[in-house]
């Protein structure tokens, strides 16, 4: 059966995944993605989003609905005649959107479900010191990412790497795994496998609050925490009375007799955090109203306050 999509989506990491449907030749009928927003200097500036600016540069019509119940959106919606639904990256949709069209609704999801079903797939699965993730593609169905898996691919994740780096590269794998979906979906042959339940873990939504650094763990606790969080949220500490966000670290073991959280620098070259069996040494940090700098220029203009 041709397929004809509606794809949804917002951030920067949706936008691959509909660019390869529409060099692959598929008829992208419409988006759906959030509502224009104020922002910038005064709140004057329209802020649009990355799926939005893609699907107006291709001539793709849009659709950014407040609510997904709205009956004027779902007849607009309906008005489209697309028989696949495709999620990237959005929100959670009402049984009445996703039940739609013939051929069903899949998400894209950046686990290997069902491990990290939730909002922060990828910083919980670099928090907790994972060595590979992925990405899935499911069906949708009521509760949360728990729909019958298409396909899966894996990705391995760097002793170092940031949640930053993961995302980027695996928003290239999963436009390739979105691609390989609606060609099986097209040519009938889907492979569906239910998600087994009890192998599950969650990936709830991350706050600021509970982002703030606890030393007194081990070194490779505190670095995965730190990649795990950057650049966005960021995990952070306090320097001088000033919130001071780490972004990058390395990890140094050795044995000491010092307080955990103990901050060490010569002033010039390196500044570290020793934790229950060594240091997390900071390599690149934003402290508040600064702009994101690696360890050594921070150091060349800033004085630090004795310890």
């Amino acid at each position: 059966m041709k397929v004809k999509i509606v794809f949804m989506g917002t951030p920067d990491f949706a936008v691959p995944s509909v660019d390869i449907l529409v060099k692959n030749g598929y008829e992208v009928v419409g988006v759906v993605t959030v509502a224009d927003k104020m922002g910038g200097r005064g709140m004057k500036q329209v802020l649009e989003s990355p799926v939005k600016k893609y699907a107006v540069e291709n001539g793709i019509p849009v659709l950014q609905p407040e609510k997904l119940r709205n009956p004027e959106f779902l007849a607009q919606l309906r008005a489209l005649e697309a028989n696949l639904y495709i999620v990237v990256a959005f929100r959670m949709l009402p049984e009445i959107v996703w039940n739609m069209p013939k051929l069903g609704t899949f998400n894209l999801h950046g686990s290997l479900l069902p491990r990290y079903r939730g909002a922060a797939p990828i910083n919980w699965a670099v928090i907790n010191g994972d060595t590979e993730t992925g990405v899935t593609t499911f069906f949708l169905q009521h509760e949360i990412d728990t729909g019958n898996i298409i396909f899966q691919d894996k990705i391995p994740i760097g002793e170092n790497e940031t949640a930053g780096d993961i995302h980027d590269r695996m928003m290239q794998l999963g436009a390739g795994t979105v691609l390989k979906t609606v060609q099986a979906i097209e040519a009938g042959t889907v492979p569906q496998q239910a998600q087994d339940d009890s192998q599950a873990s969650h990936a709830p939504k991350i706050f600021h609050e509970t982002c703030q650094i606890n030393f007194d763990q081990k070194t490779a606790q505190v670095h995965n925490f730190v990649r795990g969080l950057s650049p966005f949220p960021a995990a952070w500490t306090t320097l001088d009375e000033l919130e001071l966000k780490v972004l990058r670290t390395e990890k140094e073991i050795a044995e000491h007799q010092h307080p955990t959280g103990q901050l060490f620098s010569d002033g010039r070259s390196y500044l570290k955090y020793s934790t229950r069996d060594g240091y997390v040494k900071v390599l690149e940090l934003q402290l508040q109203g600064r702009k994101r700098m690696g360890v050594k220029d921070f150091l060349n203009g800033y004085a630090l306050k004795k310890q």
